[in-house]
């Protein structure tokens, strides 16, 4: 079975909810995954992964301070 290499198109971080997002790629989303607590993949048509939002991103990235945006 060939795997696919996503890179992310793009990341964002909303500091007032300390969430942090990797779009990987464009697609119609179907529903969401929470893989972990505060790991929550965005998945479209076909399981396409299109996204992963990480939740209290400030801990997970073993920062003392939050992410700056």
């Amino acid at each position: 079975m060939a795997q696919t290499q996503l890179k992310p198109t793009k990341i964002t971080y909303d500091k007032q909810a300390d969430a942090l997002y990797i779009y990987l790629q464009k697609g119609v989303f179907a529903m969401n995954k929470e893989v972990e607590e505060g790991v929550i993949l965005d998945v479209g048509k076909n399981n396409k992964l299109l996204g992963i939002e990480v939740l209290n991103a400030s801990a997970r990235l073993g920062l003392k301070k939050p992410v700056k945006a």
